[in-house]
């Protein structure tokens, strides 16, 4: 594939994609959560349970997502609209240091009010902060316009 057949992932794409990867991760966590620490996890009032609940809800996604991003370019969310995260310089798969520096950027990105992340919709190359500190863009194939051809009494 060269880069005409391949466009630049907007905003909202991407917000529909992380939204997905997000319930997908609360499907794991959750009962993993409750299998460790009860029910009684959700109305506690401590700031951290345990260190079952800092590798359940930091560590687990953080190397799933990385993984991911490694093996395949992508999360399930990004599969789904055809999207793969690639080095922003030569189109190849992103490499650790990447993949770790991107996902560390999402923090940052969402420290002063989601900027970073709202950055996307605005960026020429549909770069979040978390994209530009690790060199990467999301892209997918490029739709194709479909062209309809009309006779003259209007039909196709």
């Amino acid at each position: 594939m060269t880069n005409d057949d391949l466009e630049y992932v907007g905003f909202w794409l991407r917000v529909g994609a992380s939204l997905l990867d997000t319930l997908l991760i609360m499907a794991v966590m959750y009962p993993l959560l409750v299998a460790v620490y009860g029910w009684a996890y959700f109305s506690s009032e401590k700031l951290i349970q345990g260190p079952a609940e800092v590798l359940i809800l930091y560590v687990l996604p953080a190397v799933a997502i990385v993984w991911l991003w490694l093996k395949r370019g992508s999360t399930p969310g990004k599969d789904a609209i055809s999207a793969k995260i690639v080095d922003a310089k030569t189109g190849n798969s992103p490499t650790l240091g990447q993949s770790v520096i991107r996902y560390l950027g999402y923090y940052v990105s969402t420290i002063v009010f989601g900027l970073g992340i709202i950055w996307v919709a605005f960026d020429p190359r549909k770069q979040g902060w978390h994209d530009k500190m690790a060199g990467t863009v999301v892209v997918r194939p490029r739709r194709a316009a479909k062209l309809a051809v009309f006779d003259d009494a209007g039909k196709k």
